[in-house]
């Protein structure tokens, strides 16, 4: 058994963090490393980008997607948004860019991904729902990743429809919010049903606990294979592998 002890600044760090304009990046991920030797501008966490590349070998994705946009500074947020709003105007950059400090791409979370066809629009890329696209939509979810911003849920996230926003949670996470028709802000309140220790939510092979942000250290204890991660809202999340016990 191992006792975890947790800051209150904590609740601003790992996999299952929520961003957007109500709740903004507290910090970004502890670790970037570049897509690629060819991308090597573009930038994710080390866990995420280990995933995302093993996903597009297994879908045999070869050239025919293309990483365009992953970490992104405050400052770099912060030109993409104002650069948007002299080009595009003001209701085209509400729609499809996050203000600074609202943008999951400052965690080192999400990647903004492309079918490979020539020249792509850095704002809106091209990422259909058929052939090689799709098939990366599908086996997403079993890599971690949920497509983040669904027209159907805009009026929760307040981002209209994003196909090529893919945003890293982790597995059974991804899973859980595909098959439950979450959004990730739905999908952190629900979470807060299944409280710790005793009323855990039961997926995949893991449990799942939440444990709200006291005042000073948080302390729970686990065992076994499990990560924990802030919401960046109110409290943490503890994903335990059962048959790791």
């Amino acid at each position: 058994m191992s006792m975890i002890k947790l800051k209150s600044e904590d609740v601003g760090k790992g996999n299952l963090v929520l961003v957007n304009k109500r709740f903004e990046v507290k910090t970004a991920t502890e670790e970037l490393v570049p897509f690629s030797e060819s991308f090597k501008n573009i930038t994710l966490s080390r866990e995420a980008n280990s995933l995302l590349i093993r996903l597009l070998e297994d879908i045999g994705a070869g050239e025919g997607i293309v990483p365009v946009s992953g970490y992104r500074s405050f400052e770099e947020q912060a030109d993409i948004y104002n650069t948007s709003l002299k080009e595009n105007g003001s209701e085209y950059t509400k729609k499809y860019v996050a203000i600074p400090g609202a943008s999951e791409h400052q965690t080192g979370l999400a990647i903004d991904l492309a079918l490979n066809e020539g020249e792509i629009d850095f704002i809106r890329p091209r990422f259909p729902r058929f052939g090689i696209c799709e098939k990366f939509r599908k086996a997403a979810l079993d890599y971690g990743f949920i497509e983040r911003y669904k027209e159907e849920k805009k009026t929760i996230t307040k981002i209209s429809g994003e196909e090529w926003h893919f945003r890293y949670v982790g597995f059974p996470h991804s899973k859980i919010i595909e098959i439950g028709g979450f959004c990730l802000e739905e999908y952190i309140e629900h979470l807060k049903d299944f409280a710790y220790p005793d009323k855990p939510l039961k997926s995949f092979g893991y449990a799942v606990y939440y444990i709200p942000r006291s005042g000073g250290e948080t302390e729970i204890e686990a065992e076994g294979s499990f990560t924990v991660s802030g919401n960046n809202a109110d409290g943490f999340i503890l994903t335990v592998k059962e048959n790791s016990l």
